[in-house]
């Protein structure tokens, strides 16, 4: 003979009253240290974003510069796809 499995439903009332007593046992000042911990992080992590983005504007200068020395003129080919959308034509026509 097969046993039953006995579960209990929960509601979402009474998840929200487990989350008000999680909350309710750290105190003031654990909640102050968990937020400047954070913040302390994710502005380490914007230092280091910002530091990615500058080698790759470095990186992107470079490539200008070699296009510009072999003669290729980007400004001009971004007038040309500019003009191109204005009209409504797709870009993948242009190149």
């Amino acid at each position: 003979m097969a046993k039953k499995k006995i579960t209990k439903k929960k509601n979402s009332k009474g998840n929200a009253k487990m989350a008000k007593k999680n909350t309710a046992k750290i105190s003031k000042d654990e909640q102050i240290g968990i937020h400047k911990g954070a913040l302390s992080t994710l502005a380490k992590e914007r230092a280091e974003f910002a530091r990615i983005l500058s080698v790759v504007e470095q990186l992107m200068k470079m490539h200008i510069n070699a296009l510009k020395e072999l003669g290729i003129d980007l400004e001009k080919i971004a007038q040309k796809q500019a003009a191109a959308q204005r009209k409504g034509g797709k870009i993948e026509d242009m190149i």
